[in-house]
């Protein structure tokens, strides 16, 4: 059981909050944004060679470039959201995210540009994401708050699925405007979400003493400490981190997984996305009639639906199966990832709600660093067959323990 309420008409309210669709609007050219960025970062290694010696570590290089700023600034960037306009803070990330990618031709074409593109692009995005998800409330009714993350959550994972599809044909297609079309879509998609975000009417409460002086230690204490408090929030955050984990390390165990239904290892894009298409199944349902489901124990469902799957997978060699395990995984975790984030935009108040959503983007940017530096050097060690039975235990005993702890909470609040 989750303390939500009904969604008051699903996505046919949602689709009527013009506020809201300006957010989500600028949402999805923003994620398009980020994974063609992905993909042209990569493909821009063949003009900034790394330094003699260091070339088969130029990609591993650039992905530490962009994942470090997630570590370090996560929490920061909570904090700094929670003191200043959301609508500024969204629109001006966009505008230099887009500046930024249009100013590459006019930079040195060098290794350590390119790693400071990367890092500078991620740093952005550390303060966009919190923003984005503490506006939500701002526009969104507490009634439709799960139909809001749905729809954010089918958005994410499509543009997951078909962002980095469509980034090659994108970018092959925009070599055809000129010299600099890769530049100039990449910058116009950032620069039209900056627009439209700039128009957005948020309504907010910002404490103007705190806006002038700014204590950060004591804010990220005040946040740790409303995380003990409030027993809801902190294990909504352990249930998405453990979420989170999962899905990393089965990026790793993906090309293991492949070749045991009959894939070649190069494929394992196929699993990936058939659990993407299983979290836009679940959110889409979540969405439309979360209100029939509020009152159910929905994350221990998904955790339980995860844990059938890894279990099962352990014994599948047929491809169809394999793919139907990977969409019913998909399944479990939008049962488990849209209510717990719905409930930590519900229980946590406003002045808090950088400060929390920026704590959450730290940890589970870690809880998605770790499996993959262990998930593979664990599998070598023990197969993988006792990793994935592993992994479904570890993901059941949480699931069990999310749902006990919930319940004894809210008889506690009762």
């Amino acid at each position: 059981m989750i303390p939500t309420s009904p969604t008051g008409g699903g996505f046919v309210a949602l689709l009527r909050n013009r506020p809201f669709l300006a957010l989500w609007t600028a949402q999805i050219l923003s994620q398009v944004a980020d994974k063609v960025f992905f993909v042209f970062l990569i493909a821009l290694l063949v003009n900034y060679q790394p330094p003699p010696g260091l070339e088969n570590s130029a990609r591993s290089a650039l992905m530490f470039a962009i994942t470090l700023p997630a570590i370090l600034f996560g929490s920061a960037a909570g904090i700094f959201v929670d003191r200043f306009d959301k609508r500024q803070i969204l629109a001006s990330c966009n505008l230099l995210r887009g500046l930024l990618i249009l100013a590459i031709p006019l930079l040195p074409r060098e290794f350590a540009v390119l790693l400071m593109i990367g890092f500078l692009e991620s740093v952005l995005t550390q303060f966009f994401a919190p923003a984005e998800q503490a506006a939500i409330p701002l526009l969104v009714p507490r009634q439709g708050l799960m139909s809001a993350n749905a729809l954010f959550t089918t958005t994410l994972m499509g543009s997951l699925i078909v962002g980095f599809a469509i980034g090659e044909p994108l970018l092959t297609l925009a070599r055809s405007w000129g010299r600099f079309g890769q530049e100039l879509l990449l910058g116009g998609l950032y620069l039209a979400g900056a627009a439209i975000l700039y128009a957005l009417p948020l309504r907010e409460t910002v404490a103007d003493s705190t806006i002038t002086r700014a204590h950060p230690w004591s804010d990220f204490k005040s946040g740790l400490a409303y995380l003990k408090k409030d027993r809801l929030v902190s294990s909504a955050m352990v249930q998405l981190t453990l979420l989170y984990s999962v899905f990393a390390a089965l990026t790793i165990l993906a090309i293991d997984l492949v070749e045991e239904i009959g894939l070649k290892p190069t494929q394992f894009g196929f699993l990936l996305a058939a659990a993407g298409i299983g979290m836009v199944f679940g959110a889409a349902v979540l969405g439309h009639w979360g209100d029939r489901f509020h009152h159910k124990p929905l994350p221990l469902i998904g955790f339980l639906i995860m844990a059938a799957g890894l279990t099962v997978f352990t014994f599948t060699s047929d491809l169809w199966v394999g793919l139907s395990l990977s969409v019913l995984l998909g399944t479990g975790a939008s049962l488990v990832g849209v209510p717990m984030q719905t409930l930590i935009q519900q229980q946590t108040p406003e002045s808090m709600r950088g400060k929390v959503f920026g704590f959450q983007n730290n940890v589970v940017n870690i809880a998605l660093s770790v499996p993959l530096a262990i998930a593979g050097p664990l599998t070598d060690a023990v197969g993988l067959r006792v990793v994935l039975l592993g992994m479904s235990l570890v993901v059941s005993i949480v699931g069990i323990w999310a749902w006990q702890n919930t319940r004894r909470v809210l008889q506690d609040v009762i």
